[in-house]
């Protein structure tokens, strides 16, 4: 795949998710920045799981759609508990 569009997408993650911390919003753009894709992924992940941030069902789609585009299916299947309907 190419690299833009893990970059695009990731970065369009971003942007719609719940994520509110300016601090993790900016680690994450510039981890796109440095073209560190699948830690951004996993910064992303790790940060709406660890602080039990409730995602949307079509927004936890969105998720599982990348992690099987990066082989990180393990990781989001945590978030699944966070999903609201």
């Amino acid at each position: 795949m190419d690299p833009m569009w893990y970059r695009s997408e990731l970065e369009r993650l971003l942007s719609d998710s719940p994520i509110t911390d300016p601090g993790v919003v900016e680690g994450v753009e510039g981890l796109l920045v440095a073209g560190e894709y699948s830690l951004a992924f996993d910064t992303i992940c790790s940060w709406l799981y660890e602080d039990g941030i409730s995602v949307s069902s079509s927004y936890y789609g969105r998720l599982v759609g990348m992690s099987e585009e990066m082989g990180s299916e393990g990781l989001v299947r945590k978030i699944q508990s966070l999903v609201v309907q």
